[in-house]
């Protein structure tokens, strides 16, 4: 349930969403921030017994998670992990430079379209070897995610956590709710927890990327998993008329959003659900961070955001996905394999999850029988899923999401009239960054 931080991923992950700024280091060399070891790696992998890794996990918890992993893995294959540790956004806001330079053996990165970027620019190495021995350890979908535009294998995901609508058990059987499959459903059950004098969607945008979350939910499920991607890339037109039907939907059920979202942070908006006075939650399952009382989190659950068009169902599900890429010209090529092999494995993921059980394995092989009910239900939607997004601001370019989409989604959530002019501002912003390298 974690992602972008300056810190690592002691915070949840959308909140550090709005963090990032490009995909250059331009902007922190112009403030004097040095470049990830002169745009470098840690230098350290030029025997055959050594990888060194580029890693963002500087927060202490899953640092010292991935220690243990990479212990593991040295003590099974007599390879040391030279691991070259950097604040988390810094890592972000200078990838592409650290890319392009002299970068370390492997290094942590996101699936889906962030990884495509790099691996398009061929600042990563396809790593089709890796998956011929740990492919069976994944799901399609989750394939899929890990697979450049050319076909070939660039990434090893290890964790995940989904997006869902979340709710508490008890409010539903006190008012005889029932879990909506469909949208007529969903809009009906807002329009009766209004009548109970519940906030029928609890609803907080003040870091501007809460909106993106309810965007991705209504597109694919509206115009299916292909025009989402399609569009994220850059590839569709923000004034195609399925766009604005998206926003047609988002206008139906934007009166039963909590008001004033755009003053109020997530954790904010979570408090409503935790005291029962909110009835449904839009976020990832790192809501539940919130329900610091057990009995509270015990009382958590979630549902697949509903069916709009019957032809794509809920097959779509959005889980944003860390994991491992190979860089352009590793030093050890065959003891990096090896690394990413391990990485790949249940045991791997076992590790990590005993430190963090705020996320779920990729593998399908992981062992379960330590997850929560909640842990539980997030592998089996993720595992079960068609298709896998990453988020907006993973399944487009961030300076795409963070400069254009962030404002005209917050301009929308204000002015849900003005939605045409938005939607020709955003496909002209788009034009001119999408076109730029």
């Amino acid at each position: 349930m974690h992602d972008l931080s300056p810190s690592g991923l002691s915070l949840p992950a959308p909140s550090r969403r709005s963090l990032l700024r490009g995909m250059g280091g331009a902007a922190l060399l112009g403030a004097g921030i040095p470049l990830l070891s002169a745009c470098g790696g840690s230098g350290a992998a030029a025997d055959t017994k050594t990888v060194s890794l580029g890693s963002n996990s500087s927060d202490a918890v899953p640092k010292k998670a991935f220690a243990e992993i990479y212990a593991a893995f040295t003590k099974k294959s007599g390879i040391k992990v030279d691991v070259n540790t950097k604040d988390h956004n810094t890592f972000q806001e200078q990838i592409n430079s650290y890319l392009q330079g002299t970068p370390d053996d492997v290094f942590t990165w996101f699936a889906g379209y962030r990884m495509q970027f790099f691996a398009a620019k061929k600042l990563a190495t396809p790593i089709d070897d890796v998956w011929a021995k740990i492919g069976g350890n994944f799901p399609d979908a989750m394939k899929k995610l890990s697979k450049g535009e050319d076909g070939k294998y660039y990434f090893v995901p290890l964790y995940t956590y989904p997006w869902a609508v979340f709710y508490r058990k008890s409010v539903f059987a006190q008012h005889g709710y029932k879990v909506p499959t469909t949208w007529d459903d969903f809009v009906a059950l807002c329009k009766r927890m209004q009548k109970d004098g519940l906030v029928p969607i609890a609803f907080g945008d003040k870091d501007a990327w809460p909106a993106m979350g309810t965007f991705d939910q209504i597109n694919f499920r509206t115009n299916g998993y292909d025009f989402h991607v399609e569009l994220m890339a850059g590839k569709a037109s923000w004034t195609d008329p399925k766009v604005r039907k998206v926003f047609d939907h988002w206008s139906e059920i934007l009166p039963y959003h909590q008001d004033g979202a755009v003053g109020r942070t997530w954790q904010d908006a979570a408090q409503t659900l935790v005291a029962k006075k909110a009835g449904m939650y839009l976020l990832g399952t790192f809501v539940g961070q919130q329900f610091t009382n057990k009995a509270d989190l015990d009382d958590l659950d979630f549902f697949a955001f509903p069916e709009i068009d019957p032809q794509f169902g809920q097959d779509t599900v959005e889980a944003p996905t860390d994991g491992f890429m190979l860089s352009k010209a590793p030093k050890n090529r065959d003891g990096a394999a090896k690394l990413l092999e391990y990485l790949g494995t249940p045991e791997a993921e076992q590790i990590y999850l005993k430190a963090d059980s705020s996320v779920v394995a990729a593998s399908t092989k992981a062992d379960t029988s330590s997850y929560t009910a909640l842990q539980k239900k997030s592998f089996e939607m993720i595992s079960g899923a068609k298709s896998l997004t990453q988020f907006m601001d993973r399944d487009s370019r961030p300076d795409f999401t963070s400069t254009v989409m962030q404002p005209a989604l917050q301009n929308f959530v204000r002015n849900p009239k003005n939605v045409d002019s938005i939607l020709s501002s955003i496909e002209r912003q788009k034009k001119t960054i999408f076109a730029s390298s």
